[in-house]
């Protein structure tokens, strides 16, 4: 009697360990799939952090310097793509052309000396120069979640359960093509 039982037995605990196991392989996706989102929320803080301080930092260079105005525009309007971008090549792309800008907004303070000496400004160019650093931290934390989900989803048996349950690959945060250039420095 137990020799009838015992072939039904093996296919059940196979069967049982198939099911554990392709329970234990989805949660994994969901769970890196969710570290991934999360880290993208994260590079989205961060770049809020920075757009947030912008205006303070235009508002202080505005007061010194009433004529750079096509400057003060390209500000604004690179902050508001970066704000209203949704993928990490979005905002990679809003990102070059708001580094640019605030590069330029920075550039004008060369020919302010008094901006420059303004304790406000000074300040706005520390909290400044601490939010590039916090958003490349967090560029580097997301797309190491990227990376970890990714060969999940590429290697065996994680490719089988990514297919199954519909898990796509997730893209890098990507710089600017204009961030690879050596920017050019020059004293007059």
């Amino acid at each position: 009697m137990n020799r009838k039982w015992l072939p039904l037995a093996m296919i059940g605990g196979i069967v049982a360990i198939l099911i554990f196991v392709s329970i234990g392989g989805y949660n994994s996706l969901v769970g890196k799939n969710e570290a991934v989102d999360n880290s993208w929320a994260q590079v989205q803080n961060v770049l809020q952090r920075r757009a947030d301080l912008i205006p303070n930092l235009v508002a202080t260079v505005k007061g010194y310097a009433t004529h750079e105005k096509d400057v003060f525009e390209n500000v604004a309007n690179a902050r508001s793509k970066l704000a209203g971008a949704r993928t990490p090549a979005e905002a990679g792309a809003a990102n070059g052309q708001l580094d640019s800008a605030i590069g330029r907004l920075l550039a004008i303070s060369e020919n302010y000396p008094q901006l420059k000496a303004n304790e406000n400004f000074v300040r706005l160019q520390d909290e400044l120069a601490g939010s590039e650093n916090r958003i490349a931290v967090e560029r580097k934390r997301y797309n190491d979640d990227v990376r970890e989900l990714n060969q999940s989803i590429k290697r065996f048996p994680g490719n089988m359960m990514a297919k199954l349950f519909s898990f796509d690959h997730k893209d890098y945060f990507q710089a600017d093509a204009k961030s690879q250039q050596v920017p050019e420095v020059k004293f007059n």
